[in-house]
C-alpha cells in the first residue's frame, strides 16, 4: 500500500468573520438594530460568536427573522452588566440647595 505524504504546511485556518456593512440609514428599525450589531460585533473577539451576529443580521435583513427575534439572538453576546436595562438610562441629580452647599464648601 503506498500512503501520502504528510505536508509540512499546516493547513491554513479560517478567516475570521468580517462585519458585514449592509446598513440602511432609510430604514429607521433596521438602522438601529444594525448600530446594536456592529457595537456587538466590535466588542467581542470570539469567531464564532462574530458569525451568529453575521448570521442574525443577514436573516434579519433578508425578513427571514423578525426584530425581536434578532435582538434575542444577539442579547447573549452583547456583554452589558444588567441585560434587563437594556435601552434604560438613569439620571441622578440633587437638589439646587444639596448642590450650593457643596460649591460653597
Amino acid at each position: 500500500m503506498t500512503e501520502k505524504p504528510e505536508s509540512a504546511e499546516p493547513t491554513p485556518a479560517p478567516a475570521p468573520p468580517e462585519k458585514l456593512l449592509i446598513d440602511n440609514p432609510s430604514d429607521f428599525q433596521f438602522h438601529a438594530a444594525y448600530i446594536a450589531y456592529s457595537n456587538t460585533f466590535d466588542r467581542i473577539a470570539n469567531a464564532e460568536a462574530r458569525k451568529k451576529l453575521n448570521e442574525s443580521i443577514l436573516a434579519l435583513q433578508q425578513g427571514q427573522i423578525d426584530f425581536s427575534t434578532f435582538y434575542r439572538n444577539i442579547n447573549q453576546y452583547r456583554g452589558d452588566d444588567n441585560p434587563r436595562d437594556h435601552g434604560r438610562t438613569f439620571i441622578t441629580g440633587q437638589k439646587k440647595r444639596d448642590w450650593r452647599r457643596e460649591a460653597q464648601k
